[in-house]
């Protein structure tokens, strides 16, 4: 079971407005439903979207459905939240619609990180585009020493000092961001996005006098958040080592892997061959995605019809080596 609390917040009583911090949450909801191939990912996603006067989050709000959230033993319990955020000396706050100038109306980030942290859920997952949100999991002994319990991992748009920003758009920078890498880019040949695989998606967007995003974590291995589509097919990525029987050695070619012929070859040319053709499509398909490339010639075509090879890449060998564990 995986679940998902997106909230966005537009509407405050007392506090500055803000204008995109519920298509913030909107964008996010849709991504995370569903994998790229239509089946279902986060069942249900819970939205709390604080549009106007009639319909506010308020803290009292915010706080049940955080403490639901992280009540039971779900595989992942996701929490998203957009909106205002606020620091003192006593730590970091998300605010809520009634939040005030004297602090009332706002929740505390060490009270969501202890619900989460005491959570039966496997992987918990806490990810904030407010301003601020970076001071979530310090310590409270060291100012710059993060104390998270196994299996949370915390994702923000900026740290403890910075405000978070909004795109021309009228979205926030981090949750663009963090959408595309959903919907791909972060992805892996698989396809499998990770936090890790969006965060680092961010961080290559943002320069250094952007703001920063964080990323905390205690985990033992990632956990995927979305499946996008794969950049090549599970089946020919599993071919590796029954094409490579080693995986520093290469692989030699002739004219019978390349099925095209112009017509202008020397009779000497031997005719494609139909099951080495289909090796041959596995192999261009890799070589697409610079798990493979070919030895002396430019493209695969050449090192094909001058009898040339090809070799794994470094990111081959090590795809070789994931298949071969069987960890793929």
């Amino acid at each position: 079971m995986r679940k998902a609390l997106i909230v966005g917040i537009d509407y405050y009583d007392q506090v500055a407005p803000l204008s995109g911090a519920v298509n913030d949450a909107l964008s996010v909801n849709a991504v995370l439903e569903h994998h790229a191939d239509g089946t279902l990912n986060f069942a249900q996603p819970r939205l709390l979207t604080g549009t106007g006067p009639n319909s506010p989050v308020t803290r009292a709000d915010l706080r049940a459905a955080v403490r639901e959230l992280f009540e039971d033993d779900a595989d992942i319990a996701l929490f998203y939240f957009a909106g205002h955020g606020s620091i003192d000396s006593t730590g970091g706050f998300l605010c809520a619609s009634d939040c005030t100038a004297d602090g009332d109306g706002m929740l505390a980030l060490s009270e969501v990180l202890k619900l989460a942290s005491d959570s039966r859920a496997r992987n918990k997952i806490v990810i904030l585009d407010s301003c601020h949100g970076g001071v979530a999991g310090g310590s409270e002994i060291a100012e710059d020493y993060a104390a998270l319990k196994e299996g949370v991992t915390i994702l923000t748009a900026s740290t403890a000092d910075q405000y978070a920003m909004e795109t021309s758009q009228g979205t926030g920078v981090f949750t663009s961001l963090m959408v595309d890498a959903l919907n791909g880019a972060g992805a892996n040949l698989v396809g499998a996005v990770t936090p890790g695989s969006v965060y680092a998606h961010v961080d290559q967007s943002l320069g250094p006098w952007d703001q920063r995003p964080v990323f905390k974590t205690n985990i033992k291995k990632f956990v995927s958040l979305r499946t996008a589509d794969a950049a090549v097919e599970l089946g020919d990525l599993k071919m590796l080592t029954r094409l490579f029987e080693d995986p520093t050695l290469r692989l030699p070619l002739d004219p019978t892997y390349e099925p095209d012929r112009s017509g202008r070859e020397s009779d000497s040319i031997p005719d494609p061959h139909p099951a080495r053709n289909a090796e041959f499509a596995v192999l261009q398909a890799l070589a697409r995605v610079n798990l493979v490339r070919p030895v002396g010639a430019t493209h695969m075509y050449y090192a094909a019809m001058e009898s040339k090879s090809c070799e794994l890449t470094v990111l081959g060998q090590h795809y070789w080596r994931l298949v071969d564990r069987g960890l793929i």
